[in-house]
């Protein structure tokens, strides 16, 4: 009898039994704490249960709150039955109810007898401690905290701000360095008793008694006063997720728990039958003898939390959503927005899709409907062309259509008159490329037939829309590929800048471009503009288009557009 086991026991009494029994049969004495939250009769059910195995013992019962004292009182409680009836063990293994041990225990037994001064608890000081999630570190012993953190949090924060206010700090009793581990330890008898036995306990308890979280400090700080030898981590394989919640292990972890070689794993699922069959069972079902060694499945869990967290190139999923900037990636592959092209190049569409092979969509944020390519009403996805549904969540809309049609390129053209909910989320987007002619919605109003009371009030409205746009663009948070020109600018040499684009998108059958689009008739535009500015609307986003200039005459050179990634 070398080796002592402590359960923690509040839920799931039929596998605890199960357990309690396997400890027992290889010669090992169990000690349980019950949660005194259990109902009594599950309490006396659970007791007569095991009434028949001599060396299964019960200590008084606490009341186990998590953060709480509780938790610790009920640790020494039973490692002090522990040591005082049964007087031959050399080691304590504390566990919980959801523990399951993974290899033979008499591998456990001898393990220790090898190391017969060894303590093995992790025993870390507050600053190397990396893995404090959500919570507090130093403060958890600087401060007090009379108040549970789950059944009272508005009254744990208050206090935790009051303290913090006042500058109120609590002295730590004298040479005593705070450390924090798992929970989970196995000491030797020496170190335990030392620690329960202390003439300073009273000191002790009444410190950590109002420290959050006591049962990862109380032994673990302890510890380093009395231990001739720590190993610094422990027997039971524990994870935790990047919440700090713990994993809990299913049917489908078994090879994964058979990899870790560890003794005992804890947070087993009650119905994950295939593991209690395959671990409770003879010697020679087990794992072979060697290290314990959880470290070798650190790298499938870092994984895990990786895709948990981020997850895959523009896809959300339930982690992650609907939290702002969880999303790996906004979008799922590269897209090109255009902007004032098919305002001023007739069928614009149809030519950049031949020249790209790409699938070319019209207005997709167009307030009538989602203008998809060649007339769908519905895309990959059940994408519906429903403006209703779209504005419901823009964003989605965007990285459902992009995420849905992976390996096929997609462009869509985009202007003031569109809803702009989508403005911050694709200049936000590494992949989105956008190349914007401004002023080109002054086009569409030239060729409309419209009052021109009518005309210049739309032109104000549309050219502050497209401003505020260009203010996002040209954001210094902005990570899109953006090209920007006025559209003076832009008619000057259309070549150079369309040849760029089809260069961008990458899909180009044509080295150069020997034929633009045909661009719609301006004859008179200038004139327009000026009408506009003689009744008040200076349409600046158009460029310098003097009245005595046309759009025909002799090529100059192509202006260099705004280039703002």
């Amino acid at each position: 009898m070398s080796v002592g086991i402590i359960m923690l026991v509040h839920n799931a009494f039929d596998r605890a039994e199960q357990v309690a029994r396997h400890w027992a049969a290889a010669g090992c004495p169990v000690v349980i704490h019950i949660d005194k939250a259990v109902p009594r009769r599950a309490h006396d059910a659970f007791v007569g249960a095991l009434s028949d195995l001599k060396d299964v013992c019960f200590s008084p019962r606490k009341r186990c709150e998590w953060g709480t004292w509780g938790i610790v009182a009920a640790s020494q409680g039973a490692a002090e039955l522990m040591l005082s009836r049964f007087p031959k063990v050399a080691h304590v293994y504390l566990a919980s109810g959801s523990c399951l041990p993974l290899r033979p225990v008499q591998e456990l037994i001898d393990y220790l007898e090898d190391r017969p001064q060894t303590d093995f608890i992790e025993s870390a000081t507050t600053a190397d401690v990396p893995w404090t999630v959500g919570g507090l570190d130093a403060e958890r012993f600087t401060l007090r905290f009379p108040f549970s953190w789950r059944r009272n949090r508005y009254l744990f924060d208050r206090a935790v701000e009051v303290q913090r206010l006042l500058r109120l700090k609590r002295r730590m009793p004298h040479g005593v360095v705070p450390h924090m581990g798992s929970q989970w330890w196995c000491l030797t008898r020496r170190t335990l008793s030392a620690i329960l036995q202390d003439p300073d306990r009273t000191t002790y308890d009444k410190f950590f008694r109002l420290v959050w979280i006591p049962d990862e400090s109380y032994f673990q700080t302890l510890a380093r006063l009395y231990s001739s030898k720590i190993e610094s981590r422990s027997l039971t394989l524990s994870k935790f997720d990047f919440q700090g919640k713990p994993h809990i292990f299913y049917d489908d972890h078994l090879q994964l728990l058979r990899r870790s070689d560890c003794f005992v794993a804890r947070k087993i699922w009650p119905h994950a039958d295939r593991l209690y069959d395959a671990f409770l069972t003879d010697p020679a079902g087990a794992m072979k003898k060697t290290e314990p060694n959880p470290g070798k499945i650190d790298r499938i869990f870092a994984k895990a939390v990786e895709r948990r967290t981020r997850g895959r190139a523009g896809l959300y999923m339930q982690s992650r959503f609907p939290n702002e900037d969880w999303e790996n990636g906004v979008t799922a592959a590269p897209y090109s927005v255009f902007q004032g092209f098919t305002e001023i190049f007739e069928d614009f569409e149809h030519w950049l899709s031949r020249a790209s092979r790409a699938r070319v969509h019209g207005h997709l944020f167009a307030p009538d409907r989602v203008h998809f390519a060649e007339g769908q009403t519905t895309l990959n996805g059940a994408l519906s062309d429903n403006p209703v549904l779209r504005d419901h969540n823009a964003s989605a809309f965007l990285t459902n259509l992009i995420w849905n049609t992976r390996g096929e390129r997609q462009c869509f053209q985009f202007g003031p008159m569109d809803t702009q909910d989508i403005n911050w989320r694709v200049a936000r987007d590494p992949n989105a490329q956008i190349s914007v002619i401004t002023g080109a919605w002054a086009v569409p109003l030239f060729r409309s037939n419209l009052d021109f009371a009518d005309i210049r009030r739309l032109a104000a409205k549309l050219q502050k829309t497209e401003s505020t746009h260009m203010d996002v663009l040209r954001s210094p948070h902005a990570k899109a590929r953006v090209r920007i020109w006025t559209m003076s600018e832009f008619i000057e040499a259309p070549m150079e800048p369309l040849q760029g684009i089809l260069d961008e998108i990458g899909r180009t059958r044509l080295r150069r471009l020997s034929e633009a689009p045909r661009m719609v008739d301006l004859n008179g535009f200038d004139q327009f503009l000026q009408n506009l500015k003689n009744q008040g609307m200076h349409p600046y986003l158009v460029g310098d288009f003097p009245v005595s200039r046309g759009v025909t005459g002799d090529a100059k050179p192509a202006p260099k557009p705004y280039l703002v990634k």
